[in-house]
């Protein structure tokens, strides 16, 4: 059978499905390289949500199509979200591609990888109303895992392509989600990441309430899960009820993950934002009383924002503080209702707020951080360099977006362990700390 490399870009989802698609091709005896030099089948999955994305899955599509001079390659796929927004686009204008994908036609990659390798450029861009699971090939290390709970949304933010790719929001059975969750770790997986477009929503499509709290109650007490973490919460979805599930087991990490967007009431409802700005300030403060780290990310330079609203963010920002914060300037996506909507800003505009936004964070992360030294506190080693320096996260950072743990005192046999380790320094975003040695 012919050898394939998959390349894997975009979010956290994104990585669910290529391990999907990797499963899928090894029980169909494909063998699987990180070489794309020596791989006769190369894919990529896209990621098609802002033009930067975009360009980079462009970009890679055009570098990946060189191996077929250079390298092995005979047949070049591309997956996911690009392929399934322009499909007919990439058909026509980038004839390297053999073979497109959309986000649910994975089941069928076997036969039609067959039919490529047989000369023929077809494509399956259709979109099945399922939501696809099943074993996994992880490419995160053997110790961390995502699992997504849900697909699609039904927010219908203005900014947002996501229903448009996606499809509506679509939730996995509880049970589904239990077993996985169970099978993984069985294997040795110590932290399961819950993410799906909005974790917070799970269950409401099947059974009229989000079951989110039902779920990490029960997967709290499934053996050999260390860490259970949740990412991508819709504000007006979090309650008492949520957090004091969080906040009850000492195995789920209290990291509270809000993609707010903005602060500004007028702005909010421009951008088709549920919720009350006022119960989410409550909601933030309440969750800092109890021990949570917060992440948040938002938007900057949407149409018709004016100064006294980004003033409003800034103020809200510094009101906060939050642990973590992410930002973007807007970023005008086809067939939304803010691509069409007046009050365009100039990107300079855009960037000079944006660069506002980051300088003033990085002095509240700072200060975030320096109130961690002298805690000790449970690290996850993730990498070690032979001369007693590592690097690991603790439940305050997520994998992929926050910052690490630069550690000393450990040793090759920590490696994808949990040790105690006491803050020592701060930076910007990173933290340093030393092994504590039991006796």
């Amino acid at each position: 059978m012919p050898t394939v490399g998959v390349i894997s870009l975009g979010c956290s989802k994104n990585r669910v499905d290529t391990e999907l698609m990797l499963s899928i091709l090894k029980e169909h005896g494909y063998t699987i390289t990180a070489d794309e030099k020596e791989a006769e089948v190369l894919i990529v999955n896209t990621c098609g949500f802002i033009d930067p994305a975009k360009q980079e899955s462009i970009d890679t599509l055009l570098q990946m199509a060189e191996y077929k001079r250079t390298g092995k390659c005979k047949v070049l796929v591309a997956t996911g979200c690009l392929a399934q927004r322009y499909e007919k686009e990439l058909m026509t204008d980038m004839p390297e591609i053999d073979l497109l994908m959309g986000v649910s036609q994975y089941p069928r990659l076997p036969e039609a990888l067959d039919e490529a390798l047989h000369g023929k450029r077809q494509s399956f861009c259709g979109r099945d109303n399922i939501i696809l699971s099943g074993s996994r090939v992880l490419t995160t290390a053997p110790y961390s895992a995502y699992i997504r709970i849900a697909d699609g949304c039904d927010n219908r933010c203005a900014y947002c392509a996501i229903p448009l790719i996606r499809g509506g929001y679509r939730s996995r059975e509880m049970e589904d989600v239990l077993d996985e969750i169970r099978t993984l770790a069985e294997k040795g997986v110590k932290e399961h990441v819950l993410v799906a477009q909005d974790t917070s929503r799970f269950g409401i499509d099947r059974v009229g309430h989000s079951q989110l709290p039902e779920l990490l109650e029960r997967a709290a007490e499934i053996p050999g899960v260390e860490w259970l973490r949740v990412l991508y919460c819709y504000p007006d979805e979090i309650d008492e009820e949520l957090l004091n599930a969080m906040a009850r087991h000492d195995n789920i990490c209290k990291y509270l993950d809000l993609p707010l967007q903005h602060a500004d009431p007028l702005l909010l409802k421009r951008m088709n934002r549920r919720g009350d700005p006022e119960k989410t300030r409550q909601l933030l403060h309440r969750a800092r009383e109890m021990g949570f780290t917060l992440r948040t990310t938002f938007i900057v330079g949407f149409p018709g924002e004016t100064d006294e609203q980004f003033a409003h963010l800034m103020g809200f920002v510094r009101e906060i503080q939050f642990d973590r914060l992410g930002a973007f300037p807007y970023s005008p996506e086809e067939d939304t209702p803010a691509a069409r909507m007046d009050g365009q800003l100039p990107e300079e505009l855009k960037q000079k707020r944006l660069d506002e936004l980051m300088t003033a964070q990085q002095t509240f992360s700072l200060e975030r951080n320096r109130l961690r030294i002298g805690t000790e506190e449970k690290v996850l080693v993730e990498t070690v360099d032979g001369k007693g320096h590592g690097v690991g996260r603790s439940a305050q950072e997520a994998p992929d977006t926050d910052g690490v743990i630069k550690l000393t005192g450990v040793s090759e046999a920590d490696l994808g362990q949990f040790v105690r380790a006491r803050i020592t320094d701060a930076e910007v975003y990173d933290l340093r700390a030393e092994r504590i040695r039991e006796d």
